[in-house]
């Protein structure tokens, strides 16, 4: 029976392969045009609309869950409480609650986890998904966070930022927790 199927298939692929050759090459044949009639203007072409530049993502990565009390501000000033599944800007802060936590996974396969009483902004995610290309700045201003960093961090380590009241921090690994206080 298989043998019967790569038999027909490849009997199909012959006759495509000839007739497309066949296509492509041009005919030797005389083509008669009528002597009486001048030959049509050709048509003018229409000119090809620039290309539209590509949107810019709004969307940074998503919440993946949620323990507690935990908010999203977004860049407007919009406060909202984190449900699972709900998008994460590219410039949002996430606030915890005591007892609260919320992981958090990037575009770029980069996995946020903010600890109880925190408060993290995102002040910068760019990321295109066919080059790889991207960049990351990511402000802890009090408690805890733990960051598994994705495809920016492996292919371009200095792209990724961490920044605290009191330090900027270099990422050279892709598995590491930073804790802040929260006092300059």
């Amino acid at each position: 029976m298989m043998k019967k199927l790569v038999t027909a298939l490849s009997g199909l692929a012959i006759v495509g392969s000839a007739a497309l050759a066949q296509a492509q090459t041009p005919s030797t044949a005389p083509v008669a045009v009528p002597a009486a009639s001048p030959a049509p203007a050709p048509a003018p072409t229409p000119a090809l609309a620039p290309a539209a530049p590509a949107k810019a993502d709004p969307q940074a990565g998503f919440v993946k869950s949620v323990r507690g009390n935990v908010q999203l501000l977004n860049g407007t000033g919009a406060t909202r409480p984190a449900s699972p599944g709900d998008a994460l800007g590219t410039v949002d802060r996430i606030v915890t609650g005591p007892d609260s936590s919320a992981s958090v996974v990037l575009r770029d396969d980069t996995t946020l986890v903010v600890g109880p009483s925190s408060r993290l902004d995102l002040k910068e995610f760019h990321f295109d998904g066919t080059t790889y290309e991207g960049g990351m700045l990511v402000s802890l201003l009090r408690g805890s966070m733990r960051m598994i960093t994705g495809l920016i961090g492996k292919t371009n380590p200095d792209a990724v930022r961490v920044e605290t009241q009191t330090a900027t921090i270099g990422i050279r690994g892709t598995d590491f927790i930073v804790q802040a206080d929260g006092k300059p």
